[in-house]
């Protein structure tokens, strides 16, 4: 699909603003590095059930509610911070999916520094999927 600025995006964009400059600067961009992975994880169990885009416009709230995904200060939330969670209107407000959040943390936390980001990659195939040809971004890590 051709956007109105000239430039070819997935069908699934639309001519959503915030799902144009996702696909743009994040969409199929390797992320790397303990506290990004925590926040696309969280994200990620958050959205289920939902859309994307129902989350990535949430994110600013899911940041401050979340101490910024630092997975030291979530893994210290306690039932206060649930509560609070459950009535902030600025994040999706599912006790479960806040709970699982704050077990991850505490794991997240007690991993070596670079542990998730080698256990999530170890996932990933060696190169692009289905025998494309590598996007212009593959291998580019925002490090």
């Amino acid at each position: 699909m051709t956007g109105p600025d000239g430039l070819s995006r997935c069908a699934w964009v639309g001519d959503d603003d915030e799902y144009r400059r996702y696909h743009d600067e994040e969409w199929g961009v390797p992320l790397h590095g303990d506290r990004a992975l925590f926040e696309k994880m969280a994200l990620e169990g958050f959205q289920a059930g939902l859309s994307w885009i129902t989350i990535l416009r949430k994110r600013p709230g899911f940041r401050e509610a979340f101490a910024g995904f630092d997975p030291v200060r979530v893994a210290r939330f306690d039932e206060r911070d649930v509560e609070r969670l459950l009535a902030d209107a600025g994040i999706v407000r599912n006790r479960d999916k806040i709970e699982a959040t704050i077990s991850n943390a505490v794991l997240v936390r007690d991993m070596v520094d670079g542990e998730l980001d080698e256990l999530m990659w170890s996932f990933a195939p060696a190169g692009p999927r289905w025998g494309a040809p590598a996007p212009p971004r593959w291998g580019r890590s925002p490090r």
